[in-house]
């Protein structure tokens, strides 16, 4: 993970997403899932997110709108954008409802996690406050960003493109930054 800003959010958000979302939720009570209103800010949330997941911290071509706190737990946030991070959908899928148990994109601070070479694992660093360094490691381990293979195959392949000349430290940098941090303490 790396420090990510809060994206501002667009300007048609409020009529056609937060408007139109709690409208239905009212006329909606006991509904399994809440209607998709904020599908089509994805690629405003993609941009405000550089392109990043917010929790792999790389490139995430495609990507989903992750609930930060789950609508299930708090349904009145559904439909803010405050609550909306850019997340690989496998990555979304492991988080599931455990809003309280990771951390949130927006209170990492840059260092606090590393890359380290040449096993590509992600791990904590001892920048992590004290009081956050237990949500940091459950994090890891709930959203498989330590070494699950998922993860170290997109890693692999983008050291690979740096490796062979296919993508500069500057593109790595853009693209799984990270990773361009590890290359960096290597040089």
């Amino acid at each position: 993970m790396i420090r990510v800003v809060p994206p501002g959010e667009p300007p048609a958000f409020d009529g056609e997403c937060r408007r139109k979302g709690t409208a239905w939720l009212r006329s909606h009570r006991g509904a399994l899932r809440p209607r998709d209103f904020w599908g089509r800010f994805k690629p405003a949330l993609a941009d405000g997110f550089h392109g990043l997941c917010g929790y792999g911290a790389m490139f995430e071509p495609v990507g989903t709108i992750d609930h930060f706190t789950s609508w299930k737990r708090a349904p009145h946030l559904a439909y803010e954008w405050s609550n909306y991070r850019f997340a690989a959908q496998w990555i979304n899928s492991s988080k599931q409802k455990a809003d309280d148990e990771v951390l949130d994109p927006f209170e990492v601070e840059d260092g606090w996690f590393e890359v380290l070479l040449p096993s590509l694992q992600l791990v904590v660093t001892d920048k992590v406050p004290a009081p956050l360094r237990a949500k940091a490691l459950r994090t890891l381990e709930r959203l498989h960003l330590r070494d699950d293979e998922r993860v170290i195959r997109q890693r692999r392949e983008w050291y690979r493109m740096y490796q062979e000349g296919e993508l500069s430290l500057e593109g790595l940098k853009r693209k799984a930054p990270l990773l361009a941090r590890a290359v960096e303490k290597t040089r």
